[in-house]
Formats: C-alpha cells, structure tokens, sequence
C-alpha cells in the first residue's frame, strides 16, 4: 500500500493536470476574450498563461518598445536625453492622445519620453521616432529589428505609438519578454516606465496606469487602448525583492485592466501550498505561438452600447456601470474576481477597494518645451508652457491642438442662434444640423458671405450657394475617439 502511494499520487496530479488543460482547450470565449499573462522579472518563469501566444493588436504599449528603442540609442551614445528635437508636421497631425505642440516646437529627448510615457502622447512617440529613426518607417525597421533580437517572434511594427494600423501585432508572450528585457538592459533608465504624473505649465496629467500609486508595489509599464484591442497593461510590481509582470490584453475597460493585473500580481506574491498542483510551465521565451490572426474587438469596445466614447484615460467606476457584458470577472464589477481554478484559493480584492482610494501623493515632474533647464531658467520656462497654455481657449485635452476641434465642441449651441455662426464654428459633431439650417435660410448665407472673418479659409468665393457644404470639411476630428491609444 505504502508503495502504491507515490504512483496513486503522480496519477491523481496527472489527471488534475490534464483537467485543466481540457478545460482551458474546451471553455467557450466570449468576443471579448482576454490575454493574461504573469512572470519572474528575473528568471522569466511564467506563473500563469491564458491566451498568451494569441496575436493581439498592441496599442500604446507599443511605446515601451519606442521607449526601449530611444533608451538604448542614448546608452550607445548615439545621442543623449537633452537632445533636441522638433515636432515635424507628421508628428503633429497624429492623432490624440497627444500633446498638441505645433511644427517646429522643440523639445529635449527627455521631455518627449516623459510626455510620451505618461500621457501617452502620440505625437510624441513620432517625433521620438524622427530624431532616432530619422523617420517613422525607419525608425520602425529599429523597433522590428530590435524585436527579433530580443525572441518577440510573434510582433511586427509599422509606427511607434500603436495607432491603428494594418501589420501592428504581438502577443502577451512578446509583451512579457520586452518588459524583462527593458527591466535588464536599461535599469538605469527605468525611471520612464513609473513616473506618477507629469506638471506642464498649469495642467497635471496623472499616469494612465492606475497601479501606479495604488497597488502596493506597482513599479511599472504601460497602458494601451485602440478600439480593436481593447484596454491593454503591461505592469509591474516588486514585494520582498521579487518582481513579477502581468500583461493584460482585451479588458473592457482601463479600471478592468488594473484590476485584473493586480489580481494576477497577487497572486504571484501570494505563495500557497498548492502551488505543487499545477504543472509548470516553463520560461516566458518558450512558450507556443500560436498562428491565427488577432481578435477584432471593435464592436465590443466602440460599438452603439457604449454611452461614452472609450479611451486609454478611462476614469469611470466599474463598481458603477457594471460593465458591458460578460461574467463579474470580465467586467469588474462589484464582484469578487479569482484567477487560477475555483476554489483553490480565496478570492482576493474588489475592484472597488482598488479604485476607491486616491493614488499616493507624489509630486508631479516636470516636463516643458525648448532645452534643458535648471534653477530660474526652469521656472521661466514653465511659467511660458502655461502662458501659452491660456492662448487659445483652454477645452481639456484639446486645448494645445488647432483651434478647429475647440470649434467643434459648440456646434449644437451656435448653430440654433443664427445661420452666420454655424460657418464660423462648424465641426465634427454638427455638419448635418449646420448643413439643413444654413441651406434653409439663404439670406443668412448671404450674410455670412459677407463677413470674410468667418469664412476666410473655404475656398469658395462667396457665393451662397457655396456655403451649405463648408461644415463637412472638419470631419476628421469625430473619428478621434474611437482609436484613442
């Protein structure tokens, strides 16, 4: 008996093992399905793994490789972090999020990296990109070149900020080895990937990563949103001397994201007596691609159903929405969320106790435009930043780009006033109403034909009937939203 005991012991942990296996192969995946993954920082051993060689669109966290990619060429001395650099007209035209600046402005490398890290500034990413790179093409040949360096066999670059684009992809298993791989290689720059906030001129700008000051430990990476991906994280977290990763891919939601990294980091610093049930498996470079092409959850992240337009700053409560569909662990919600198989341990936090709390007080850094400056150079620059700031009319995050997308916000208020006004302050958000009122009252046409201050740019020379088309040319901003990285 004593000696069957062993053999019945492998044969009850070969079968636990094999039931998980059936049940991860057999489990039904909703639209919205998820890429989770969590490992050692130092040795690189993966912890758990849920879809995490399944092709994902990267979104923003694409910056880390941008970032990975302008770090290493400052450490090569190929240029350092008070370069300058200037934002081309590519850069500016990217869309948001973003910065804002106009062509020509000029910033240092380290201005731009923080910028871009923080905020997660588009622009940014591009004018990094040019100064490195010399272009966005060539500055993604680096980045690819650098992937498959690095074992990231299952990602490819087109630009440097993870805006949509066709042939942009990684995986959760890629994520994991170029965030091991910053980690090693650049320590002494890890400084960019756990900035709490940034302070230009009077705005404040807090990290999008939402452990970042919350969860206790958190010490890293990067947020992304485009409407195919979903809410992506990449984060990281130290407790006793042991850092682990969690990659997040597909959550609805950026307060799902968080959630469920610190879930999964939790678990990792949680150390139970039941870790012997599970099988091991293996290091982070040795797990299986998978060959298929990468969820489209567009509908799911952007459709009709949502009663704002999503974005990578998604401050809202899950505890308050709900969420949009699937079970309590797929949004959040009020309810206790578990990773690993039922049952084996006690479920952890809620996603209301995660996000009931203020992140920890920490001083904003400082990031400004033109070179590098210190003592009262410093102040004077930044006290300029603000004073530009209070230029144009201050709309948010809109405030620093033209001043057509500020325009756009107030066409439903102008355009019930007069026929003059809709001309001078059409947008995005009320074409088809400027278009009916202005084509109806050709006599108001006429009196805006007349004022050449509001009609300046159109190329028409005035003729009234000229003039119902000329909300359509500012379209482009409405579309904006749906792909905020």
């Amino acid at each position: 008996m004593h000696a069957l005991r062993p053999l019945l012991r492998k044969s009850l942990f070969n079968l636990f093992a094999a039931a998980l296996a059936c049940t991860a192969l057999l489990a039904p995946r909703t639209a919205n399905a998820e890429a989770l993954l969590l490992i050692e920082a130092d040795s690189g051993k993966v912890l758990q793994a849920e879809n995490a060689t399944i092709p994902w669109y990267p979104a923003s966290v694409t910056k880390i490789m941008t970032a990975y990619v302008t770090l290493k060429a400052v450490k090569d001395g190929r240029l350092t972090l008070d370069t300058l650099l200037t934002v081309s007209p590519t850069a500016a035209s990217q869309s948001p999020s973003k910065m804002g600046f106009r062509p020509g402005t000029q910033l240092t490398v380290d201005n731009a990296l923080k910028m871009m890290m923080v905020k997660s500034a588009n622009d940014m990413a591009v004018v990094l990109a040019e100064g490195v790179g010399g272009s966005i093409d060539g500055f993604s040949a680096m980045m690819n070149d650098t992937a498959a360096r690095l074992g990231m066999t299952q990602t490819s670059y087109v630009n440097p900020n993870g805006l949509p684009a066709d042939g942009q992809i990684t995986s959760a298993r890629d994520l994991g080895i170029l965030a091991r791989s910053f980690l090693r290689d650049l320590p002494e720059y890890e400084y960019f990937v756990h900035i709490p906030a940034i302070r230009f001129g009077k705005r404040v700008t807090g990290n999008f990563n939402k452990l970042i000051g919350r969860y206790p430990g958190a010490d890293g990476f990067k947020t992304g949103f485009i409407c195919a991906s979903g809410y992506n994280l990449v984060a990281s977290a130290t407790r006793n001397g042991r850092r682990l990763i969690a990659v997040v891919l597909g959550a609805n939601s950026g307060t799902a994201r968080a959630v469920k990294a610190a879930q999964l980091l939790e678990r990792g610093f949680s150390q139970d007596n039941l870790t012997w049930l599970r099988p091991s498996l293996g290091t982070v470079d040795r797990l299986v691609p998978v060959d298929a092409s990468p969820p489209n959850l567009r509908e799911d992240m952007c459709g009709g159903h949502r009663k704002r337009p999503a974005s990578d700053d998604d401050d809202a409560l899950i505890a308050t929405n709900g969420g949009t569909s699937g079970s309590a662990s797929a949004t959040g919600g009020e309810a206790q969320v578990s990773f690993f198989t039922a049952g084996l341990q006690p479920p952890l936090m809620k996603a209301s106790e995660l996000m009931a709390t203020a992140p920890a007080a920490a001083e904003p850094v400082l990031v400004y435009t033109g070179p590098t400056r210190t003592g009262t150079a410093l102040i004077a620059a930044v006290a300029a930043d603000a004073d530009q700031q209070a230029t144009p009319k201050p709309r948010g995050k809109k405030s620093r780009v033209a001043r057509k997308p500020d325009a756009a916000d107030k066409p439903k208020d102008a355009g019930t006033k007069t026929a003059a006004k809709p001309d001078a302050k059409s947008g995005a958000k009320g074409d088809t109403k400027s278009d009916t009122k202005t084509a109806a009252k050709p006599a108001g046409a006429r009196h805006a034909a007349a004022k050449p201050d509001a009609a300046a740019k159109p190329a028409a020379s005035g003729e009234p009937a000229a003039k119902p088309a000329k909300p359509k040319a500012a379209t482009k901003p409405a579309a904006k939203p749906a792909n905020n990285s």
